[in-house]
């Protein structure tokens, strides 16, 4: 099943591409960056966001952290032998990324 998938998405983007061969090179296009995340020290978390941690992954282990220039921070839990990636603003507040 999902060959057929992708074989569909490829035959797509296959004709896709040819119909638009007639567009002129002044076209924009949006192009979506990755959040770049720089890793930090867990010592130098937030207290509000390793208080949240505490409170709502009882048990969990902050394995590494990760800061970007929104100050969001990317949180690598070890919660019992589950490995787990979550995100959270500077004031504790879980984000919802993917």
């Amino acid at each position: 099943m999902k060959k057929v998938i992708l074989t569909a998405v490829f035959a797509f983007a296959t004709v896709t591409t040819f119909a638009t061969t007639g567009i002129s090179s002044t076209a924009t296009q949006n192009v979506v960056l990755q959040e770049e995340f720089k890793e930090l020290p867990v010592e130098e978390l937030p207290s509000a966001v390793q208080e949240a941690v505490k409170k709502d992954f009882k048990d969990a282990k902050i394995q590494k952290a990760y800061v970007n220039e929104s100050k969001e921070f990317k949180l690598e839990l070890i919660v019992g032998q589950v490995a787990q990636t979550v995100y959270a603003d500077a004031n504790g507040n879980w984000l919802k990324k993917e």
